[in-house]
């Protein structure tokens, strides 16, 4: 069973998958989230697609900005998490 699943979620979820453009997730997210939280799922989406490519952790940070600390973070979700980066990192290969 996944450890977040709630009513609430699904709610949530359902109502990303009825967006149909990128200016339209651009104003849901801009309405749901804070600047900064729409920026580090952004920038742990670009580290799972770095370190997928196999760049080092240095050039990753160098990059992205993003701290050993995220960068070790991710790596951890996407060699033992529930594959979500590596499913939506393939789906955004085959646009």
């Amino acid at each position: 069973m996944n450890k977040i699943k709630s009513e609430a979620k699904d709610r949530l979820f359902k109502a990303i998958l009825k967006l149909n453009t990128v200016e339209e997730c651009y104003n849901f997210f801009d309405d749901l989230c804070t600047i900064k939280e729409v920026q580090d799922m952004a920038q742990r989406l670009e580290v799972a697609k770095m370190l997928n490519e196999n760049v080092s952790y240095i050039k990753i940070s160098e990059k992205t900005g993003a701290s050993t600390a995220t960068i070790s973070r991710v790596n951890k979700a996407l060699m033992y998490g529930s594959d979500g980066y590596k499913l939506a990192l393939e789906k955004m290969e085959e646009e």
